[in-house]
């Protein structure tokens, strides 16, 4: 296939560019190389690629609506990856704006240049967080996600409803993966587990909110690769069995699909830190802070639906998953 993916300089995108070209795909990849975080590790990312005859790179901002029709117009993809995003939760407390720009905006350019193109399947990261006040655990595609509790959640509710209503109206298979706390080497420096390393390894105190009293379902990088690949495989097809008296929300009468993917388990964030300790072979102090504006206290997936569809659900545990960050994090960061 030829497969266009956003965000090529990201984590999960730089990620599944190499997975895609690896088994033969080509890939195009784009990405504003903005400075949310160190330039220079998504500089190092793309360079992964910088030999492979398959893989095209082009900076691109998706929310530049005529760049991204020429790129739209000049190529045939047969599917869509969209992995740019403003990510975090608390920066969209700061700068609301990028979430408008990155999210909205640029995903409105995505599904419009799939609809010109005739894209055959366009996947699309949706989050964890569009589960927002809710407390029945886990969390299931079934669930209603109307009360978003930060502006990022709500503009990945936003992308599902986006999605949905190009899928309705023309035709446009479309697949939203509800991410799980992402994490693994070559991952994004804003997230806690980063910035934790970067913290015991230098003697700083941790920032813990709640207290420490934080549950998250912690998804290791190659279970996010191993599913979205699969998911990019099989384009959703109407649901014959969706009904709108009692409406499925993760499926439709048109080609529309949710699905969670996450370990399906949730861990307490002070023995993620306690397995985190243990793999640097160092104590952290921790600072205890209040609950933070937009956070939630729990994240657990349920994934059951992926696992039907495709056949796969994570399981790497937190043991391994976090030893092979850091063995990744002491080879990146020493040789700079």
């Amino acid at each position: 296939m030829k497969v266009l993916v956003t965000g090529a300089a990201g984590f999960i995108g730089n990620e599944i560019a190499l997975r895609l070209v690896a088994r033969g795909d080509e890939v195009v990849g784009v990405d504003n190389l903005n400075d949310y975080y160190e330039l220079s590790l998504k500089q190092a990312r793309l360079e992964r690629l910088a030999d492979e005859p398959r893989f095209a790179f082009i900076k691109l901002d998706i929310a530049d609506r005529p760049a991204m029709a020429k790129l739209f117009a000049g190529q045939k993809f047969d599917a869509v990856v969209n992995l740019a995003a403003q990510a975090g939760v608390r920066y969209s407390l700061e700068n609301p704006g990028a979430y408008v720009d990155s999210n909205l905006t640029g995903f409105a350019n995505v599904l419009e240049g799939c609809r010109q193109s005739k894209v055959k399947h366009l996947v699309f990261a949706s989050s964890s967080s569009v589960y927002g006040a809710n407390s029945k655990l886990p969390f299931s595609e079934q669930d209603n996600v109307d009360h978003p509790v930060s502006l990022y959640a709500a503009s990945k509710k936003a992308n599902e409803l986006m999605a949905h209503s190009y899928a309705h109206l023309y035709g446009l298979p479309c697949t939203g993966l509800r991410f799980f706390t992402v994490y693994g080497p070559w991952g994004r420096p804003d997230m806690a587990y980063f910035s934790f390393t970067r913290k015991i390894l230098a003697g700083e105190p941790l920032p813990v909110f709640n207290q420490g009293k934080m549950k998250r379902d912690f998804t290791y990088i190659d279970d996010i690769i191993e599913g979205l690949l699969r998911v990019i495989d099989q384009a959703p097809a109407p649901d014959g069995q969706w009904s709108g008296d009692q409406p499925n929300p993760a499926s439709s009468q048109a080609p529309y699909r949710i699905y969670n993917i996450g370990n399906n388990k949730t861990v307490p964030l002070l023995d993620f830190i306690h397995v985190l300790e243990d793999c640097l072979g160092k104590k952290a102090s921790l600072n205890l802070l209040p609950m933070q504006s937009g956070d939630v206290k729990t994240t657990f997936a349920d994934v059951s639906a992926l696992q039907a569809a495709v056949g796969f659900k994570p399981s790497t545990p937190i043991e391994t998953g976090l030893q092979r960050f850091v063995d990744w994090y002491q080879r990146y960061y020493c040789k700079m």
